[in-house]
C-alpha cells in the first residue's frame, strides 16, 4: 500500500487550517489509519486528541504515549471493560456508553481500581445504529453516570447517515438537524444542573458542517488524511492519496489484464476501486488473490509484468488488511509506517 506523502500533507493542512480558525477541536479517528506515525502527524497539526473504535487502538495509542483518548463506541463485554478500566488508570481515556447496564458494569470495575473514569453519552441522531434516544432518555444516563461515582465528560453523537450525501442545502440541512438534536440533549442536562464539558460529533463527511455548528466542541474527522474514491465523491476538498501497487499476471489480449490483488488486499464493500493514472481500463471484478481489469480500448499498452496503482475505496477496510504503508515521496519511499492498533 502506497501514500502519496505531498496529498497527505496537504489534506492534513486543509483541515488543520479550519479548525484553526474556529474554536472547535478537531479529534481524529484513528481507525481509519491505523498508523501511530500519522496519528502524531495529525496531533502536530493541531488535533486535541484521538478517537478509536475499540479498546485495542486506545490500548495502541496510549503505549505510544498519546494522550486524550476517545473510545467512540460502545464497549460491554467484562474482559473489555477491565481494559478500559486498566488503560483509564495509566491515561486520559474516554468512553462512550448508551446503557444503564453497562454504566453499572463500569462503574463496579472502576470502584476495584479506585478511579472516576470519563464517560460519554451516545446519542442517536438519526443514524439508528447505537446511542440513546434524545431526550429525557440522555439526561437520565447522564444522572446515572454521576449517580455511580463516575464522571460525566459530555455527548456524542454521529451523523454517519449525512456524511455522504453531496454537497448543498439538503446535506447543510441534514448534518444541522442531527447537531440540534444534539445541542438540545446538552441543553436538557445542562438545565438538570449537570455541566457538559464535551459534544463530540462529525466526520470527514460533515467536518464542514457539524464544525462550525453552534455547541458542538469537537469533530471526529478520520478518512481526510488518506483519502479514498468513496470519500471523495463528497469530499472534494481533499486529494487522493492511497493507493495499491500490484502487478499484472495475465492478459488476455484486447480484452483484459489481471492482477494480483483481490478481495483479500483491498475492499470492494462500498464499490470497486479505480486505476490510477490509466485511461480506457475499469476494475470489474475481485476475487480472492486476483483483480481482473477490463481493457476498454483494445489498444491501452499494458503487459504482464507491469505494475498499476489501483486508486483505495474504501481506506478504513483495505487499510486494516495490510500490516505497512509505504509513504512516497517523488517516487521515492520515504518511510515504512506500520499499522497497528
Amino acid at each position: 500500500m502506497l501514500l502519496d506523502m505531498a496529498a497527505m500533507e496537504c489534506n492534513l493542512q486543509t483541515m488543520a487550517r479550519f479548525f484553526s480558525q474556529g474554536s472547535v477541536g478537531l479529534r481524529p479517528h484513528f481507525k481509519n489509519h491505523k498508523c501511530p506515525t500519522l496519528a502524531f502527524r495529525q496531533l502536530a497539526a493541531g488535533a486535541i486528541g484521538m478517537t478509536c473504535a475499540t479498546v485495542a487502538e486506545a490500548e495502541c495509542l496510549a503505549r505510544h504515549g498519546v494522550q486524550s483518548l476517545l473510545i467512540a463506541n460502545e464497549i460491554a463485554d467484562p474482559i473489555k471493560i477491565d481494559r478500559f478500566i486498566d488503560l483509564a488508570g495509566q491515561t486520559e481515556v474516554m468512553v462512550c456508553v448508551d446503557n444503564e447496564k453497562i454504566v453499572d458494569a463500569i462503574a463496579a470495575a472502576a470502584r476495584k481500581k479506585r478511579i472516576q473514569p470519563g464517560l460519554l453519552v451516545d446519542v442517536d441522531v438519526g443514524l439508528h445504529r447505537c446511542g440513546v434516544q434524545p431526550g429525557e432518555a440522555a439526561v437520565r444516563l447522564a444522572k446515572a453516570v454521576l449517580e455511580k461515582g463516575l464522571q460525566f465528560r459530555g455527548l456524542m453523537g454521529y451523523e454517519g447517515q449525512v456524511l455522504r450525501k453531496p454537497p448543498g442545502p439538503e446535506k447543510v440541512e441534514a448534518a444541522s438537524a442531527a447537531m440540534r438534536l444534539l445541542i438540545e440533549c446538552r441543553d436538557l442536562i445542562e438545565g438538570a444542573g449537570i455541566p457538559v464539558e464535551i459534544v463530540s460529533a462529525g466526520g470527514t463527511g460533515s467536518y464542514n458542517i457539524s464544525g462550525r455548528y453552534p455547541g458542538v466542541t469537537e469533530i471526529q474527522a478520520g478518512s481526510y488524511l488518506v483519502m479514498d474514491t468513496d470519500y471523495r465523491q463528497c469530499c472534494t476538498d481533499f486529494q487522493l492519496a492511497l493507493s495499491l501497487l500490484t502487478t499484472v499476471i495475465s492478459k488476455t489480449e484486447g480484452e483484459r489484464v489481471v492482477v494480483d490483488a483481490g478481495l483479500k488486499t483491498l475492499s470492494a464493500e462500498r464499490g470497486m476501486p479505480s486505476v490510477k493514472g490509466i485511461d480506457d481500463v475499469t476494475l470489474k471484478r475481485l476475487n480472492a488473490e486476483h483483480g481482473v481489469i477490463q481493457l476498454e480500448n483494445p489498444s491501452v499498452a499494458l503487459q504482464v509484468g507491469d505494475k498499476i496503482e489501483l486508486w483505495v475505496h474504501y481506506s478504513d477496510a483495505t487499510i486494516n488488511l495490510h500490516k505497512r504503508i509505504y509513504s512516497i515521496r517523488n517516487g521515492e519511499v520515504e518511510e515504512v509506517l506500520r499499522i497497528e492498533g
